[in-house]
C-alpha cells in the first residue's frame, strides 16, 4: 500500500507538472516540448507496467500469487483442464498474461479515443495531455480486473495476438535501426567533410569492424552452441541463409550504382543490421523446440497428474530475454523522444518533423526557471492514436520476451515452446534485411521520387 501511494505522489506531481498547457519543469530539467513530455509520461506507465511483470516473475513473489482471490481456483488446479493441474506452475506466465493484457488494453483504449484528433484545442487532446492521476487509476483498475479473467480460452487467445503484435512491434524496432544507422552515417561523414576527416573516418571503420566482428562471433557461436553434426538441420539452414543474406546485403550498400545514388551509404549500416540480425537469429533459436539442438531451451514447471505434486522451480530469464529487454527500453524510449532525421520515416511513423515546420512555441526563461513550451499551438506534433498503438504493441511484445514465447501444451501439463515463434523470429529478420536493401534501391527504382 505504501509503494501504491507513492508511485500515486509521483503520478500526482506529474499530473501537476504536464497538463494540457505549457508546464513548469523543475530548475534540474531543460526546456523541453510538452508534446515529448506526454509520451513520455505514456512510456512510464508502460514501463512501470513492465517492471510490475518482471516482479511478479521473480520465484519469491510468484509463489505467492496463487493467494489472489480467484486468481489461481482452488489453489491447486486450472478449470476446464482434463486432470488435475498445479496452477502454481503457472503462475508468472499467467500474470505476465494480464498485466500487458491490462497494459495493451489502456493503450489501445486510448488509441480509439484519439482517432482524427488534429488540432490541440480539440477536447480529446486535453485528455491526452493531462489527468495523469486519473489516468493511473484506469490503468490499475483495468489490471484488477484483468486478473479475474477466467483462464478458458484466454491464454491461447491472448498467445496469438501476442505473437501478432511482436512481429509487428520488431518491424517498427527495424525501420527505428535503419533510420539510426542511416543518421549516424551521414552525420559523421557531413562531420568529416567540414574538418578533422581522418579521426571521423578512423571511428567510422572503427565501429563497422567492430560490429562485423561481434557479427562473425556470433554466427560461430551459433554454429557451435545450436547445430550438431549428426543433426539440427534447421538450425544450420537458419543461420546459413541468414548469414547469406547478410553478406549480400553488405555487397549491394558499397555497389557502384547503389553509391552514387546514395553517397552515404556504407558498410557501418550494414554492419549494424548484420549485428541485429544475428542477435534475431540468436532468439529465434533459442525457442526451438529441441533440447538437443537447443541447449538453453528453459526448464518450465511440469506438473503430473498424480499427488502429492513435484515442482521444479521456474527459470523465465535467458540470454535473448535480456538483451530483447533493453532493446525494447531503447526503443520505447526512442519512440517517445526523438523525430527521425528523414522526412519519410516521419512520414511512416507519424512523428513531427522539427518545430520549424509546426510553427509551434519556443523554450522560454522566466525568473531562472525552466519552462516546457506549447509545441501544438498550431496542431498535434505526432499522431496520438498512432503512438499509442505502438505502445500496444509494445505491451505485446514485452508479454511474448518476458515468456520467452512459451505457451501450455494442450492439456496444460507443461510450458512449451513453440516453432510459431522461431518463424516469426526468422520472418522478421528477413523482412527487416528486405527494408534495408529498398532503402537502398528505391533512389534508383523510383527516381523522380526525393529520398533526401
Amino acid at each position: 500500500m505504501g509503494a501504491c501511494l507513492g508511485v500515486c505522489s509521483v503520478l500526482s506531481c506529474v499530473s501537476c507538472l504536464c497538463g494540457s498547457a505549457p508546464c513548469l519543469l523543475c530548475g534540474c530539467c531543460p526546456s523541453t516540448k510538452s508534446s515529448t513530455i506526454t509520451r513520455l509520461s505514456f512510456t512510464f506507465l508502460l514501463l512501470l507496467g513492465t517492471l510490475v511483470s518482471i516482479i511478479m516473475i521473480i520465484p519469491g513473489v510468484e509463489a505467492e500469487l496463487h493467494k489472489l482471490p480467484g486468481f489461481c481456483e482452488g489453489g491447486t488446479s486450472l478449470p476446464g483442464t482434463q486432470g488435475v493441474v498445479n496452477c502454481k506452475s503457472f503462475l508468472g506466465h499467467k500474470s505476465v498474461y494480464r498485466m500487458c493484457f491490462a497494459t495493451a488494453a489502456f493503450f489501445f483504449l486510448f488509441a480509439l479515443m484519439m482517432i482524427c484528433v488534429r488540432s490541440s484545442k480539440d477536447p480529446r487532446a486535453y485528455i491526452q495531455n493531462g489527468f495523469w492521476f486519473f489516468k493511473f487509476l484506469i490503468l490499475v483498475g483495468i489490471t484488477v480486473g484483468a486478473f479475474y479473467i477466467p483462464d478458458g480460452a484466454f491464454t491461447s487467445v491472448w498467445f496469438y495476438f501476442g505473437v501478432v503484435g511482436s512481429f509487428l512491434f520488431i518491424l517498427i524496432q527495424l525501420i527505428l535501426l535503419i533510420d539510426f544507422a542511416h543518421s549516424w552515417s551521414q552525420n559523421w561523414l557531413h562531420s568529416a567533410d567540414e574538418g578533422n576527416s581522418k579521426s571521423w573516418y578512423a571511428g567510422l571503420f572503427f565501429f563497422t569492424f567492430l560490429f562485423y566482428a561481434a557479427s562473425i562471433a556470433a554466427v560461430v557461436l551459433l554454429y557451435v552452441y545450436y547445430t550438431k553434426p549428426d543433426s539440427c538441420a534447421e538450425g544450420k539452414g537458419l543461420i546459413s541463409v541468414n548469414l547469406i543474406l547478410c553478406v549480400a546485403v553488405s555487397v549491394i550498400s558499397i555497389l557502384p550504382k547503389i553509391q552514387e545514388a546514395q553517397p552515404h551509404s556504407g558498410l557501418l549500416q550494414a554492419s549494424i543490421i548484420t549485428l541485429y540480425t544475428m542477435f534475431v537469429t540468436w532468439s529465434a533459436l533459442a525457442n526451438v523446440p529441441n533440447k538437443y539442438c537447443n541447449p538453453t531451451l528453459l526448464v518450465r514447471n511440469y506438473s503430473t497428474t498424480a499427488q502429492p505434486y513435484e515442482q521444479q522451480p521456474t527459470q523465465w530469464w535467458d540470454a535473448p530475454s535480456i538483451v530483447g529487454l533493453v532493446i525494447f527500453i531503447l526503443c520505447t524510449l526512442f519512440i517517445s523522444i526523438r523525430s527521425s532525421d528523414h522526412t519519410q520515416v516521419n512520414k511512416m511513423m507519424l512523428t513531427e518533423e522539427s518545430t520549424a515546420t509546426l510553427g509551434g512555441g519556443s523554450p522560454s526563461l522566466e525568473d531562472g526557471v525552466h519552462r516546457a513550451y506549447d509545441n501544438e499551438e498550431d496542431g498535434v506534433s505526432y499522431n496520438y492514436s498512432f503512438f499509442h498503438l505502438c505502445l500496444v504493441l509494445a505491451s505485446l511484445y514485452i508479454m511474448m520476451t518476458l515468456t520467452n514465447w512459451y505457451r501450455p501444451d494442450e492439456t496444460h501439463q507443461k510450458l512449451i515452446s513453440p516453432w510459431t515463434a522461431v518463424w516469426v523470429k526468422i520472418s522478421s529478420s528477413w523482412f527487416g534485411l528486405l527494408l534495408y536493401v529498398w532503402t537502398l534501391v528505391a533512389p534508383i527504382v523510383l527516381p523522380d521520387r526525393d529520398f533526401s
